[in-house]
């Protein structure tokens, strides 16, 4: 075991080296610089070069990037070509509101996802069954940003009511911040728990055909028992999968719904940083994402041997 996380650490960064290169040249396609914003309003050309000059966008190509990753290297994100502030600083005050909402969008979804899941294999074909496909199909088709809108929108016409929405920090307000992130991580949730629904319902029905289920059953246990112990544990490996995919997505998502429900975190930094070509900012914050999705693999790779014993790495 030790070996392999050795090696999946290894293989980490070459990994995040490509990744780097890709979304250091793909945020420089985008047509415009920062440049361009900075200076709409000033009427002369060279004024633009001379300012490209003082940010280093004159730079070669691949010059600009190993400066770039050299600062990475050395624990430097960089500053802001906008705000000329330290990306870190930014970053410090922007990260745990994603954190935090990325934290109860998974929380929900596995609290929903996997009751659910499993009474509607259990309650097979039952009219329980219909309803949480029903719900779990509506929640993977449904965009979030559609069902925030709604949220936001339907409460404000009918009852002239909305959800917070100004950010409350922890450290001042526990319930007020709460009562801000609440509404933003269910209406997450409810799209990711549709897909852990689903899946955990489809490899409960398949365990429990399985022979040594039968003989459990035979041998008088009781359903709780069969259902959770047995049947339940050699199921969750496809979910766990699933789940550690869908930290990609809560990671995506979070870019709209924070916009949607004003929140500060890094969803809504991203958006500015790209709405401005402030490339320093942008592809700190897209690399540390990827960095994330990584590490989520390599727990749910890990995590398989808890679930399973007869898993073993080498």
């Amino acid at each position: 075991m030790q070996r392999y996380i050795l090696r999946r650490l290894l293989i980490m960064f070459p990994t995040a080296l490509l990744i780097s290169v890709a979304v250091f040249s793909l945020l420089r396609l985008i047509p415009g610089d920062v440049v361009t914003f900075l200076a709409e309003d000033l009427p002369y050309v060279e004024t633009e070069a001379e300012m490209r000059r003082e940010l280093g966008l004159d730079r070669p190509f691949h010059l600009q990037y190993l400066s770039w990753i050299g600062d990475l290297a050395r624990g430097d994100l960089g500053t802001s070509l906008w705000t000329k502030r330290p990306v870190a600083q930014d970053l410090a005050r922007r990260w745990p509101v994603t954190v935090e909402l990325a934290v109860l969008t998974m929380l929900v979804t596995v609290a929903v996802g996997v009751p659910v899941g499993i009474i509607a294999a259990v309650r097979q074909d039952t009219w329980v069954d219909y309803f949480t496909r029903s719900l779990a199909i509506v929640g993977i088709a449904a965009p979030a940003f559609w069902i925030g809108t709604l949220v936001l929108v339907l409460p404000a016409i009918w009852w002239s009511w909305t959800p917070p929405l100004e950010y409350v920090p922890i450290t001042e307000d526990v319930l007020g911040n709460l009562a801000v992130f609440i509404f933003p991580a269910l209406v997450m949730g409810f799209q990711f728990q549709g897909r852990t629904v689903r899946m955990l319902r489809a490899m409960m029905l398949e365990t429990m055909r399985q022979d040594y289920i039968r003989t459990a059953w035979s041998k008088g246990l009781s359903e709780r028992a069969v259902i959770l112990r047995h049947v339940l544990r050699n199921a969750l490996i496809p979910v766990v999968t699933l789940l550690g995919h869908e930290v990609a997505f809560v990671l995506g998502g979070v870019v709209v719904i924070e916009q949607i429900f004003n929140l500060p975190g890094m969803g809504s930094f991203t958006l500015d940083t790209l709405e401005r070509r402030d490339y320093v900012p942008a592809q700190s914050i897209i690399l540390l994402f990827a960095g994330i999705v990584m590490v989520s693999n390599l727990v749910v790779d890990i995590s398989y041997t808890w679930l399973d014993p007869r898993i073993r790495y080498r």
